[in-house]
């Protein structure tokens, strides 16, 4: 049984959703650093929300971690690349909380533009300063949106239903998708020049880290209101705080910062500035969401492989996670075959699909394959590791599909580019289970056995014999025995299948044998 630390304090339903399925669940909040790497390596998932730190220490004591569930949208406190390195899938929640962001982020505007936190302070001190409070309407206002993905096309939503102008800056939004959710797609500068209120969606790269700097603020419009509920991060303090004073900018609020808790800010006590401590997710409908999918994903794949909103790994549903099961094998111990075949640097693999497996998603089964070619040389990859091992080390990683396999129903073929060449290898599947069908150009058909033998040699009478004296006196059993060759007396390969490893010594003397050009052994 699976077992998944909650490190984090999650609803209970999300407990409740792991022992139904099957998944031991032990809740443990509130641990310190060192507590957390005492324990971590007896669990093979952990889920988290914003408390817990999944850092380097954390991934490197997890021996046996093989996902990191966060419940909710952002993973700051996961150490991604390493967790990547490691092989382990770290999954968020990205929509459980997103109608709750949204309105967070509507409800800053209404609270920014009618001035709510200050009169509310005003009037509950005795005063009643009707005429101090001179808000404005949000009917025919400029909204600009930077970031029109999930939450900001939420927002956009509501915005038009208060009749609102609603401009998009987003890099990735398509014409067709701004139409479809009711915006104007501008680049950045103008919707800096038209935008009564600005209030920003994305998530903190290095690209949108102070997206909105000193010099970006300086452009906005004068008297502009500014929401950020995404990430801190996103805007300058010190910047919007100097134009909050010159009033420049007529207003903002936040409910996120660069550091947290933010218990002293720049921001604090500038005129007209709202703050909330990281309430965007904080409702009971979001919070149970988050629980539950995070429960329910991390199942998922802890027990039957579908992963679901993976931050570094391909997605497979729970649909696809049986048809893809013996392709992935296939494509693990197809790589495995052509890494253990390949003596020198890697330029490029490519990965041709033919026939009912091209019309999978194939990007589980590539990844799968890469594993296996990198092995030999990176013996803890997997298939969450390996796409990012290969981009690290500048392998060229391509992907062709036919919708049709002139012999098999489904053909996987791997094409290994070295500094000496091209290599080829091709399996399939037949009644489940994988088999290679190709290599060097020579047709065979042979399972995978976990230990096997590799002989190309010319093809010369007694060659066989002459193989199956050595194993025999070796007392090595041969389980399989598979050839393939070009034509009588050309070029030939055997595939052996073995009961015992056979040691170096043993292969030394195939290799002695007439006519053989290569031997070597390959484990599975």
């Amino acid at each position: 049984m699976p077992r998944v630390l909650i490190a984090d304090k999650l609803s209970p339903a999300a407990v409740d959703i792991f022992r139904q399925r099957g998944v031991e669940a032990d809740v443990k909040t509130g641990l310190s650093k060192d507590e957390l790497l005492k324990i971590i390596g007896d669990y093979d998932g952990l889920a988290v929300r914003s408390a817990t730190k999944a850092d380097k220490d954390v991934i490197a004591a997890a021996g046996q971690l093989k996902v990191i569930g966060r419940a909710g949208i952002g993973v700051d406190n996961v150490d991604i690349p390493t967790a990547t390195s490691k092989g382990i899938v770290v999954m968020n929640t990205p929509f459980g909380n997103s109608i709750t962001t949204a309105e967070h982020a509507v409800a800053m505007m209404f609270a920014l533009a009618r001035q709510i936190p200050a009169a509310d302070a005003s009037t509950q001190a005795g005063k009643w300063e009707k005429n101090r409070f001179m808000g404005i309407e949000l009917y025919a206002k400029t909204l600009g949106l930077i970031g029109a993905g999930n939450i900001g096309s939420i927002v956009a939503d509501r915005a038009n239903g208060l009749k609102m102008k609603v401009v998009a800056y987003d890099p990735f939004l398509s014409a067709e998708r701004a139409v479809e959710i009711g915006v104007e797609k501008v680049e950045l500068d103008e919707l800096l020049t038209r935008a009564d209120i600005i209030t920003l969606h994305t998530p903190l790269t290095d690209k949108t880290r102070n997206i909105l700097s000193a010099e970006s603020l300086a452009k906005a419009k004068k008297g502009v209101l500014i929401v950020n509920c995404a990430r801190g991060g996103l805007v300058d303090e010190a910047a919007l705080r100097a134009l909050l004073d010159s009033g420049h900018v007529g207003g903002a609020a936040f409910d996120v910062f660069v550091e947290e808790p933010a218990t002293a800010n720049v921001l604090f006590g500038a005129p007209n500035f709202i703050a909330t401590p990281h309430l965007g997710a904080s409702t009971l409908e979001a919070q149970e969401n988050v629980a539950l999918q995070v429960a329910e994903q991390m199942s998922d794949y802890l027990l039957t492989g579908a992963v679901t909103n993976a931050l570094n790994s391909p997605s497979v549903s729970a649909e696809e996670a049986p048809k893809l099961k013996p392709f992935v094998a296939l494509a693990e111990r197809l790589g495995a075959f052509a890494g253990q075949m390949i003596d020198v640097e890697i330029k490029a693999v490519e990965l041709a699909y033919e026939g009912e497996v091209a019309q999978l998603n194939t990007r589980p089964l590539t990844a799968a394959a890469l594993a296996g070619v990198m092995r030999p040389i990176l013996a803890e990859i997997n298939m969450v590791s390996a796409p990012a091992a290969a981009r690290e080390r500048g392998v060229a990683v391509t992907e062709s599909k036919l919708d049709d396999s002139p012999v098999f129903e489904s053909l996987v073929r791997i094409t290994v580019t070295t500094t000496m060449g091209k290599r080829s290898f091709a399996g399939t599947v037949v009644a489940g289970t994988p088999r290679i069908v190709e290599v060097k150009g020579m047709e065979l058909d042979a399972p995978f056995s976990p230990t096997m033998l590799y002989v190309n040699n010319q093809d010369k009478p007694g060659f066989i014999g002459a193989v199956g004296a050595l194993l025999s006196e070796a007392q090595v059993n041969i389980a399989t025995f598979n050839l393939g060759r070009v034509a009588a007396g050309e070029d030939a390969i055997c595939l052996i299948g073995v009961d015992q490893e056979p040691d170096d010594g043993l292969v030394g003397r195939i290799r002695t044998l007439p006519h053989v050009k290569e031997a070597r052994i390959l484990r599975f």
